[in-house]
């Protein structure tokens, strides 16, 4: 069997095969994870986006199960490496074997040759243990001994991590954190959805029962379909703009690097895609500015006294930045117009 490489995708789906393969996945997670539609679309918004995820939430809101979920959801290669002080390289990326009867090394692949991989606590591993995920989240391939091994396509790392708890941690440096498309919070359940996951959960975990409703060949298909969504040149030039305002921003010692830049359009089509666009719109960018670049940059000394988060930071840089010449208004933005008849955001014309 050929194996399937990152280029080896499909082309654009109708939309009513891309609407009912899509929607199965969402409706299928949702039977685990109750009430966060949004989340569980982004986070299905990612894999289309060939990018990976991190889950930082505090403990017992469901970050593994919704890693879980997907995985189960799709009919394809799944892994799960538990992140401790004592994991090695070698258990993430493969070892090379002597075999006494060929008399000649073998490789054993590792946890990473998998669709999907799911890295539980991953900020609990060593910083030597979390770089053996660094080549293989950015060029979809492993080098062990000299040798080059290519990972198949779809291919996905979902991670979890506590915020909160610091002891026994390593946190994930900036090159790690660079390589994750977005980062998401679970946050707590409203008190309908944790009434309905007494009822649902209470007796037989939901998860164990999750059958696939997809497959690898399918996800391939879908994101054929998602790279083909068209981008304006003035939404281009918007997230360009987007990106540099972190880098210019007195807020921040670090912004956004050029991979954020990519990854912001690639997950903005997987968004235009999900609610059934074929082109990206400026309000795409603005969704998912926070998700996408919060993780990314790192405030400097007097903002982190004034309490002010990098999830603030990003949506203030949203707030002020001026919108493409061809949109008038975000639908997101809910503040009056100004007395001179333009909106907040639009630039003043020549």
């Amino acid at each position: 069997m050929t194996q399937q490489t990152w280029d080896d995708v499909g082309g654009l789906l109708p939309y009513d095969e891309f609407r009912a393969a899509s929607d199965a996945i969402v409706t299928n997670i949702e039977q685990v994870i109750e009430g966060k539609t949004a989340t569980v679309r982004l986070a299905l918004a990612v894999l289309l986006a060939e990018g990976h995820l991190l889950i930082e939430d505090v403990p017992g809101v469901g970050k593994t199960k919704l890693a879980k979920a997907l995985a189960r959801s799709i009919d394809c290669s799944v892994r799960r490496i538990q992140f401790t002080p004592d994991l090695l390289p070698s258990d993430v990326t493969g070892v090379s074997v002597y075999n006494q009867e060929t008399h000649d090394f073998e490789f054993r692949p590792g946890a990473v040759f998998a669709n999907l991989v799911v890295g539980d606590e991953i900020n609990r591993a060593s910083p030597k243990t979390q770089s053996a995920l660094l080549e293989c989240m950015e060029e979809r391939q492993v080098t062990v001994d000299g040798v080059t091994y290519q990972l198949q396509t779809p291919f996905m790392v979902i991670a979890t991590q506590n915020p909160i708890e610091m002891e026994g941690t390593y946190p994930l440096p900036e090159a790690q954190r660079d390589r994750f498309t977005a980062r998401i919070a679970m946050g707590y359940p409203d008190l309908t959805a944790e009434l309905a996951m007494l009822d649902g959960h209470g007796a037989v975990d939901p998860l164990s029962g999750l059958r696939p409703v997809s497959d690898a060949d399918t996800v391939r298909r879908l994101i054929g379909h998602v790279r083909q969504v068209h981008v304006a040149d003035a939404v281009k030039q918007y997230a360009v703009d987007l990106v540099t305002a972190t880098r210019e921003s007195p807020d921040l010692r670090l912004g956004a690097s050029p991979r954020c830049t990519l990854q912001l359009l690639r997950t903005a089509r997987a968004v235009a895609a999900l609610d059934g666009r074929d082109y990206v719109l400026p309000d795409d960018l603005q969704v998912l500015a926070v998700p996408v670049l919060a993780h990314r940059i790192i405030p400097t000394a007097d903002a982190q006294l004034a309490r002010r988060t990098t999830d603030a930071i990003v949506a203030d840089l949203v707030h002020r930045l001026p919108l493409p010449h061809d949109r008038k208004r975000s639908p997101y933005d809910t503040r009056p117009p100004s007395g001179n008849g333009r909106a907040p955001f639009e630039p003043r014309r020549p």
